[in-house]
């Protein structure tokens, strides 16, 4: 199963998102609110028997880390031409221990440092659809494991675990 550690914004931030232009096109696939988080670190496919091991490392880690505030904006941006996202800031410590806790039962492979972003489209993004303005914060107050486990079309992701970030 494809597994990320993340956190998902609150219903306010949401709504801010949501009242973003979002034209057609056709090598664009909008995201839909449901695929809204903010990934901590990617772990990509990972086998169902290690999840209990993740969730244990994870909770030893993160238990009490304190609340993180995170800021988006101030717009929207274009990634590796793939991607049109929200850059999220104020994880990054919160990133290098989910990182540091999951490396040794999940090998990095991806390119860092890694960058936190809330993607809301996916495909042959134009620069174009990059630099709409939006901006604003909220407090992640818990971290999750995520099972992403959509199909073409229909996004569904689970959270296995839970971390509360309140000490």
């Amino acid at each position: 199963m494809r597994l990320s550690v993340a956190t998902w914004p609150p219903p306010d931030v949401r709504e801010m998102i949501a009242a973003l232009h979002r034209p057609p096109h056709p090598k664009v696939t909008w995201a839909a609110p449901e695929q809204w988080m903010v990934k901590l670190r990617p772990l990509g496919t990972v086998s169902e028997r290690l999840v209990p091991e993740l969730a244990d490392a994870l909770e030893a880690e993160l238990s009490g880390a304190g609340t993180a505030l995170c800021a988006f904006g101030p717009a929207t941006k274009r990634h590796w031409g793939q991607w049109l996202g929200l850059p999220v800031t104020g994880l990054d410590e919160l990133a290098e221990v989910v990182f540091a806790a999951t490396a040794g039962i999940v090998p990095v492979t991806h390119p860092q440092p890694f960058e936190a972003y809330l993607i809301i489209a996916r495909g042959h993004v134009p620069k174009e659809l990059a630099g709409e303005p939006i901006e604003g914060e909220w407090a992640a107050r818990t971290i999750e494991l995520v099972a992403d486990r959509s199909a073409p079309g229909r996004p569904r992701f689970e959270n296995l675990a839970s971390f509360s970030l309140d000490t």
